[in-house]
């Protein structure tokens, strides 16, 4: 069995984190979110990885996702973004006869990928798709259950008739070519792959439902990401090998040998990257610090830090930040009471 992940979109909502770098590069607990969907696809048994990418987003996922573990690792070229269904009819040759898995690499599950397809392989539908409840259906495609049957699917309807959302995991014979091979776009201009699946089920095949167990979690804005972040450390495993001194440590704090804690405290669930430089800092819970940034003379929690940041003497504790790629902050001598920054890489904000 082989698997699709969708990489070639701009990720609009979750600027201006993207207008330098796609969607499934940013960082949650420490990896890129293409390299959380890679390691549960490789966990559920699957090591042949289809990423659909287009022009703009090609260099960046392949630079993501170099030395993943476990991986056989192809990129295709969707060179016009025209909809999921589009998407997976790009990956069409490369699929091949085999059956499939079509995860979107920004949706994170508690349980991984594992449960819907042992359960796809077991009882041999023609797709399987992972459903959840939400509380507001009309951003996401909808089914309609009869038992575990599926009767319709509808893609981000008005006035939507059940509250169970598709949830970005499916599962699918090569069926679902022959359906998408000339079925006309949606009133949005679209190929939806909602609509690819309502035509299985018109022709009478098996489409199956399957309810999420825990949690599930889209990053497709940027209070996602922080949830996510704080879901993913939730499960963090303590491992301190980096230089600690004149430091307090308390709850799971992860500290690559390469990284150096003086007079600071931590309180986890942490993890600090390779190279980081936490100095006379206080580092909160549910916070992730990429590789080789510096936080000295500030407090942060529930934050994503990525790599190479600069947060430097900064009298007011941040919380709820999204700080990217070399982004820089520093302090000033008022005190505003409260900051939240959601900082786009290479930026430097001065707070006065």
């Amino acid at each position: 069995m082989k698997a699709i992940i969708p990489a070639a979109g701009l990720g609009t909502r979750l600027r201006p984190l993207t207008y330098t770098r796609p969607k499934p590069v940013l960082r949650v607990a420490g990896r890129p979110i293409i390299g959380h969907a890679i390691q549960t696809l490789v966990q559920a048994g699957i090591t042949e990885i289809g990423i659909v990418v287009s022009d703009i987003t090609r260099s960046e996922i392949q630079h993501a996702i170099e030395g993943t573990p476990g991986a056989s690792v192809t990129l295709i070229n969707q060179h016009e973004q025209l909809g999921l269904g589009h998407a997976v009819l790009t990956a069409r040759d490369w699929v091949g006869q085999d059956d499939f898995c079509v995860y979107l690499g920004d949706n994170l599950f508690e349980h991984g990928a594992a449960p819907f397809i042992r359960a796809f392989l077991h009882d041999r539908p023609s797709a399987l798709i992972a459903l959840v409840e939400v509380p507001d259906p009309t951003a996401f495609g909808v089914a309609q259950l009869d038992g575990t049957r599926i009767t319709r699917l509808i893609e981000k309807p008005k006035d939507p008739s059940s509250n169970l959302a598709v949830a970005g995991l499916y599962c699918f014979t090569p069926d679902i070519f022959d359906m998408l091979d000339g079925m006309p776009p949606s009133a949005r201009g679209e190929y939806e792959i909602t609509d690819g699946i309502q035509r299985l089920i018109d022709a009478g095949l098996h489409v199956q439902g399957q309810a999420v167990q825990g949690w599930w979690k889209d990053t497709g804005r940027p209070a996602d990401l922080l949830d996510a972040n704080r879901l993913l450390l939730e499960q963090l495993e303590e491992d301190i090998q980096g230089e600690v001194t004149e430091s307090h440590l308390s709850g799971r704090v992860v500290i690559p040998a390469s990284a150096r804690v003086v007079r600071s405290k931590i309180v986890g669930p942490v993890m600090l990257g390779e190279g980081v430089l936490i100095e006379d800092a206080y580092i909160g819970p549910f916070t992730s610090i990429g590789a080789n940034s510096v936080v000295r003379g500030a407090e942060v929690e529930h934050s994503v830090v990525d790599e190479g940041a600069q947060i430097e003497q900064v009298s007011t504790r941040l919380q709820d930040c999204l700080i990217g790629v070399r982004a820089q902050v520093r302090g000033g001598r008022t005190l505003p009471r409260t900051h939240k920054l959601t900082i786009s890489d290479a930026s430097l904000v001065e707070l006065a």
